[in-house]
């Protein structure tokens, strides 16, 4: 939410609730709506982030028969138990800032509404998809977004909109510990179960997918509420990548013009692209050890290449990388997969071994492993940023100096002046 909106929303709901004589007379602006789209925790974090909404808090809705609280409902876990308890979160938002159209719209737009009782591996009729109203206004709104949303889906081959339309009967918050959940539990569970389709306002501005049709991509398919494990995978993976492959990053609704098989409703994914369609692609988080070794397989395939970073193969003596590297003017070699720098020219000599040889690695990039394969004793050096084998250091450098060997396969070279 925007500093401004805040802080108008802040002074409405101190003169509605603090002094309600000084406003008596005044319309406030001020109103709310229960909605339902399964579990509450990744739903009320999505309504907060919209401008305009004030708070959002989860609750359980609806039910009859038992006193409402998360064991009791989940006692009741039965998809044909309709006097159940349904998960929904109550929305209080500045209609002068945002209206109920698009706060309808956002809730469409991030579940399944056609699953019944149910949002992925969560069933019962507590999560049943629900928009609770509390006048005649809210309830044809809701009707017509639906019918709209309907036929959407429909147009995209999905089937009949579940969503139960009803008036508000009854309301309990829920424990403390489900209010803001993902803001106290930052690692806590959020599925994106959202179709992908979404309404087709003219103000929506589509993001330009044709470079994602060229060539080969990497998609990271993120989520349109806050996802801690979409988080984790920036800070730990991707924020640190630096490769030749373009990275992108889109929602489920931003994925027009590309041909994703996958289900898009796990986040995060990664998505591998060639010219468009996708090649293969992982569902949640992964190490970053995994995601390169992925993507050599998608960069690299059935290659020499391949077999040095992952098998740790060894390059043939002078081969065609080599005679390319021998020579390069000023600059910096760097991680074939990661695209960090790993050596320098400033360091390169000539061992007339066949292989590419220096007296150091780029300081931080590089660390060794005892490697006492074919009845040798030598030490190996890996990439710090992927992981992947390099070659090997040896003691006979120029003046007393280390000789790392490295294969040249599993570098790039770039001129100093375009080094990271």
């Amino acid at each position: 939410m925007k500093p401004i909106v805040k802080i108008k929303n802040f002074l409405l709901l101190f003169f509605v609730f603090i002094s309600p004589s000084l406003e008596a007379n005044k319309t406030t602006h001020i109103d709310t709506i229960y909605l339902g789209s399964g579990c509450f925790w990744g739903a009320e974090k999505g309504y907060e982030s919209l401008d305009g909404v004030i708070d959002a808090q989860s609750g359980y809705a609806n039910g009859y028969g038992i006193k409402p609280n998360y064991r009791s409902i989940i006692q009741l876990k039965n998809k044909y138990n309709d006097n159940n308890f349904a998960e929904v979160v109550k929305i209080t938002y500045n209609s002068n800032a945002i209206n109920l159209e698009k706060i309808l719209k956002h809730f469409f737009e991030t579940h399944d509404p056609t699953q019944l009782n149910r949002q992925g591996n969560d069933i019962g009729t507590q999560y049943r998809s629900t928009i609770l109203f509390s006048n005649e206004k809210q309830r044809q709104l809701a009707i017509e977004i639906t019918e709209e949303y309907q036929e959407l889906l429909i147009n995209a081959g999905y089937g009949k909109v579940r969503t139960k339309i009803e008036p508000l009967d009854n309301f309990y918050f829920a424990e403390d510990y489900h209010q803001d959940y993902l803001k106290k539990n930052p690692n806590g569970y959020c599925p994106d179960l959202s179709t992908g389709i979404v309404f087709n306002d003219a103000n929506k501005t589509l993001l330009n997918n044709e470079p994602l049709r060229k060539g080969k991509q990497i998609l990271v398919l993120d989520s349109q509420n806050y996802c801690p494990y979409c988080e984790k995978l920036k800070l730990n993976v991707t924020d640190e990548y630096k490769g030749s492959i373009p990275i992108s990053y889109r929602t489920s609704d931003q994925l027009h013009g590309l041909q994703v098989f996958s289900p898009t409703w796990a986040t995060p994914s990664i998505i591998f692209l060639k010219n468009g369609k996708e090649v293969f692609a992982h569902q949640g988080y992964i190490d970053p050890k995994d995601f390169y070794e992925l993507l050599g397989k998608f960069k690299l395939g059935d290659s020499e290449a391949f077999n040095v970073a992952f098998n740790k193969g060894t390059d043939a003596r002078f081969c065609k990388e080599y005679e390319i590297f021998k020579n390069t003017p000023d600059g910096v070699f760097i991680d074939k997969l990661s695209g960090m720098p790993l050596f320098d020219t400033r360091d390169r000599f000539v061992s007339r071994t066949g292989w590419l040889s220096f007296t150091k690695p780029v300081e931080g990039s590089v660390y060794e492993l005892p490697d006492n394969s074919y009845g040798m004793s030598r030490t190996e050096i890996r990439s710090i940023s992927s992981d992947i084998h390099l070659g090997h250091v040896f003691d006979d450098g120029p003046n007393g100096l280390p000789r790392y060997c490295i294969n040249a396969t599993v570098l790039e070279f770039k001129p100093r002046n375009e080094a990271i």
